[in-house]
């Protein structure tokens, strides 16, 4: 994988960084493409064709393996423009402005790469200086095109006269198969779980095994939620032969997107535990590997497997990446909310940057949009929240299902259909109507029914404004923010965002932010006492829950944690460590306010 850059940009949504590799990566940076929507997915592959003067042949829905070939044939293309690309790139001249300039322009300073471009500036003499250019131009990488895959999402799917298709056509199954089969030598992160067919399947791939030297064609990245999570699932796909190259650590409620909150489990101490369990954890996974690898006859490398530790999730100022790169030794960290505010780099309306740049603590909220009935932070103002308010309104709420991917649900048909679509709300509003409840009652349950909202179409809304593509559906962008993006208010360039990671320059102008770790820890005691709230006003509400006691001690020894590390912060300077501690103690008085509110529950 590529090393020059210290952070990647991570997935973001279905449509944000659907052609970011086509954008960035001919400047060493990585990215990840989303591969849930092979209709937006089949689209862009034609808008680029067309720009590149690309050879595009249709891939219709229910031909054959639709999906999977949709997805290699835009991969194969991606990767075909960033080559292209990066050879021009390579062969730009040293100048001002250039290509090649700015490639090593935006490298971190302590980039050893950089040193040896700031010795050719530096160079007065023609022959050193053409000699060190070319040794320059060897050693430049482009980033990886990553792709992402939502385990979660793995509907399955019916051919042209409704006959349900065999499992390797699952949503999910098919998008490995469709990546798999591409060209590219990158990493395949997936995410949101444990699905036990699809790492089954990844069985099927050579690509995915080692070869004799412990070189890989395609990467497994696991983004997990705790240690636990990562041994469990690496365990799985070590006895198959699969080694996980990275794993990727994501802060629960302080990320875009849907807000896993782990039940209290905070960032600082998961690192922690991976920080001093990494050893246990690699000699755990690779006997269990080398064991799968000599069964199966497949070459065993001949040296020990090692993986990466990445964070991603609310990082927003160069001291929170510096620290995480010290202490917990991460390899990248990923910034993703920040980069909705740069166009250079992602697929964002106008409109929806606008509102973004705008938005303050009160506008990013977590919302019960999801159908996959996950908190999904949210927009207030977004045209997708609009047009649901709107709908609702009128009488007439739900969306129609232009796509299926969420479409899970059984109560009321034959075929599963989407809990955000029309059919689906106007058939649970009837039924809930029959039951007679009080009036408060219903308006409560009836607003449950109509929160939800098409976001796995309309995550892809702002591909189709900016690229001027024809949708049949009105267009109603969605976004994904996480909370980190209120800290900033402005658009900002490629080269403003990349010196912002880097410390060269500082675009954030909120200088009371609360630390990652402590907003975090913020965000999961207004949970925690959502949770309790909830637990009280049910009338079963009697005795202990697990769930809260679990919450309870999580939060607990994360604030014991964090009490002892912020001394260890020391990127920051005292002055800001005292803040942090007062802010921590703060924050620890209102846990406690929470617990003591409901004594029937924790006593």
């Amino acid at each position: 994988m590529n090393a020059h850059h210290t952070f990647h940009i991570p997935v973001m949504g279905t449509g944000f960084t659907i052609d970011s590799p086509i954008r960035v990566a001919r400047y060493g940076i990585s990215s990840v493409i989303s591969l849930v929507d092979d209709t937006l997915i089949e689209n862009v592959r034609k808008f680029y064709a067309q720009r590149y003067n690309e050879d595009y042949t249709p891939i219709n829905k229910h031909e054959p393996d639709w999906r999977a070939r949709r997805i290699t044939s835009y991969l194969d293309l991606v990767n075909s423009i960033v080559t292209k690309q990066f050879e021009e790139l390579r062969s730009s001249s040293f100048e001002p402005g250039s290509e090649i300039t700015k490639y090593f322009e935006f490298l971190p300073d302590t980039a050893e790469l950089k040193n040896l471009y700031m010795k050719m500036l530096a160079e007065s003499q023609f022959t050193h200086k053409l000699h060190l250019q070319n040794e320059l131009r060897e050693k430049i990488l482009p980033g990886s095109i990553d792709v992402n895959i939502m385990t979660k999402i793995d509907r399955s799917n019916y051919a042209k006269d409704g006959t349900l298709l065999s499992e390797e056509h699952s949503d999910a199954l098919a998008a490995l198969r469709g990546y798999a089969q591409s060209g590219l030598k990158s990493a395949i992160v997936l995410s949101a779980g444990f699905n036990r067919r699809l790492y089954t399947y990844i069985e099927e791939f050579a690509d995915f095994y080692p070869d004799e030297n412990g070189a890989f064609r395609k990467e497994i990245i696991l983004k997990v939620s705790d240690f636990r999570s990562a041994l469990t699932q690496g365990k799985f796909l070590a006895k198959k032969g699969l080694w996980v190259s990275e794993f990727r650590i994501e802060s629960g409620l302080n990320c875009g997107g849907h807000a896993f909150s782990g039940s209290g489990n905070l960032m600082g101490p998961i690192l922690e535990e991976f920080k001093q369990k990494k050893d246990e954890l690699i000699t755990t996974l690779s006997q269990m590997l080398l064991e799968a690898l000599r069964s199966k006859g497949k070459p065993v490398p001949s040296a020990p497997l090692s993986f990466r530790l990445a964070a991603q999730g609310g990082i927003g100022t160069f001291n929170e990446d510096k620290f995480l790169k010290r202490y917990y030794n991460v390899f990248s960290t990923g910034w993703g909310s920040p980069f909705l505010l740069v166009p250079e780099a992602v697929q964002i309306d106008g409109d929806t940057l606008g509102k973004l740049a705008a938005a303050g603590e009160n506008d990013i909220f977590l919302s019960d949009v999801s159908p996959l009935n996950v908190a999904f932070n949210n927009l207030r103002n977004s045209l997708s929240e609009i047009k649901k308010c709107n709908l609702i309104n009128v009488g007439t709420p739900g969306s129609p299902c232009m796509l299926g991917h969420l479409a899970n649900n059984t109560e009321f048909t034959k075929n599963p259909v989407c809990t955000a679509s029309r059919v689906y709300q106007t058939l649970k509003l009837e039924a809930l109507k029959a039951l007679g409840l009080p009036k408060e009652e219903y308006e409560k349950q009836a607003r449950q029914i109509t929160s939800k909202a098409c976001i796995c179409a309309q995550l892809g809304h702002g591909v189709y404004m900016n690229a001027d593509i024809p949708r049949k559906d009105e267009l109603a962008p969605a976004v994904c923010p996480g909370p980190n993006i209120a800290y900033f208010s402005r658009a900002a360039s490629l080269k403003e965002m990349i010196d912002h990671i880097y410390g060269r320059t500082d675009i954030m102008p909120f200088k009371n932010r609360p630390h990652m770790f402590i907003k975090e820890l913020m965000l999961n005691v207004e949970q925690f006492a959502r949770k309790v709230d909830e637990k009280k006003t049910e009338k079963t509400a009697a005795g202990k829950n697990q769930e809260l006691l679990d919450y309870q001690r999580n939060l607990s020894d994360g604030i014991a944690y964090y009490q002892l590390l912020i001394p260890q912060i020391t990127e920051e300077t005292l002055t800001v460590q005292k803040q942090l501690q007062v802010q921590l103690k703060e924050t620890e008085e209102k846990f406690l306010a929470i617990v003591r509110s409901a004594p029937e529950l924790f006593a």
